[in-house]
């Protein structure tokens, strides 16, 4: 194959902030260095991509890489879509106006943003999301929300196409957002070459969840381990115990033991609460309705969610969702802490 005279069909400037995210970065560009050339030869040909700093210098990642070569901020109209990859969040760090500047001559140009990871950030600082939503890790919901209140965090999806601002949860979500724009410029068959090589199976629609984190503090046994790795890719569904147990072959009876030796509560049990909090996860960072939530949740009708929230938190999950938006939930939806039982011995 050989190079065009032609302009390529997808042209994107990365905007690279300091100590930016590597790996929201990494699969982003790949996806269009797959897409643009036969195999893995690399060339620009089908899409074309540039890094761009402040200064054009040098742009340091989070974990101490540096990408070269960048080079200064370029005419917005030279690109299809301008990147931000946003950096390791401290609100004491100096504010990079230069690149806040080149965000808004960018939108009055019409070139479309795309705020990945903290780029988000970035995009809110450069006033560009006022009345906006815009889509955010669960794991920077809080810390925006805290620090740009007028602004509508979304943490329940990968990416949220608006036209004008793309925003991104970051991660391998990019990877599902590239795909998305390579899909679109260069036609699916591209955007799955791209993926396929990147060992991923098929791009995920923005709207899709984000994985929900679970902290467990000294969950030793594998057995446990691995039937909690299980219950949280059915959050949706109550799997039973024997369901539970066959997966990770072994007997109800061991695997009810193992439970309460490891959390002290049988492993039904275990499931339902974490269900129960993914709802209150739910209620208080979507718009979704009661009802809705307690069907994602798994759970028969709304009145059995109903039931079981209030057994859980000592609210309804009505209180919660008016009071979602004022910081008094009393409980962290994030994360569901458990004090593993010391092993008996003797």
């Amino acid at each position: 194959m050989t190079a065009s005279s032609e302009a390529p069909p997808l042209s994107v400037g990365f905007v690279l902030l300091h100590r930016f995210t590597m790996m929201p970065f990494a699969a982003f560009v790949d996806c269009l260095r797959l897409a643009a050339d036969e195999g893995d030869r690399s060339r620009q040909l089908r899409c074309h991509w540039v890094f761009m700093t402040s200064a054009g210098h040098d742009a340091l990642s989070s974990c101490g890489a540096a990408i070269t070569p960048c080079c200064a901020f370029r005419d917005p109209a030279e690109f299809d879509y301008i990147v931000v990859i946003g950096g390791v969040q401290n609100e004491h760090d100096d504010v990079d106006d230069t690149a806040l500047a080149y965000l808004r001559r960018a939108t009055t140009a019409g070139v479309p943003l795309v705020g990945v990871c903290t780029g988000v950030f970035a995009l809110i600082q450069a006033g560009l999301m006022d009345g906006r939503r815009c889509c955010v890790s669960w794991y920077h919901h809080g810390d925006l929300t805290r620090r740009f209140p007028d602004v509508e965090p979304v943490a329940d999806r990968l990416f949220i196409d608006d036209g004008d601002l793309i925003t991104c949860a970051g991660g391998i979500a990019s990877a599902d957002l590239a795909a998305y724009l390579v899909e679109r410029h260069l036609g699916k068959a591209w955007a799955m070459k791209s993926l396929h090589i990147m060992l991923i199976d098929e791009a995920r629609r923005g709207e899709h969840p984000q994985p929900q984190p679970v902290v467990f503090d000294k969950v030793a046994d594998r057995v446990v381990r691995r039937a909690i790795g299980i219950i949280e890719q059915h959050l949706g569904e109550a799997i039973s115990v024997d369901e539970l147990a066959r997966r990770v072959g072994t007997s109800r009876r061991n695997i009810e033991r193992k439970f309460r030796d490891e959390l002290g509560i049988g492993p039904q049990k275990f499931a339902r609460d974490l269900r129960l909090r993914y709802g209150l996860w739910l209620l208080h960072y979507t718009a979704k309705s009661v009802t809705e939530i307690g069907e994602r949740c798994g759970f028969a009708d709304t009145a059995h969610f109903s039931r079981h929230f209030r057994d859980a938190f000592g609210t309804t999950p009505s209180a919660v969702r008016k009071t979602a938006g004022e910081g008094t939930a009393s409980v962290d939806p994030f994360f569901l802490h458990i004090e593993a039982r010391p092993a008996v011995t003797g």
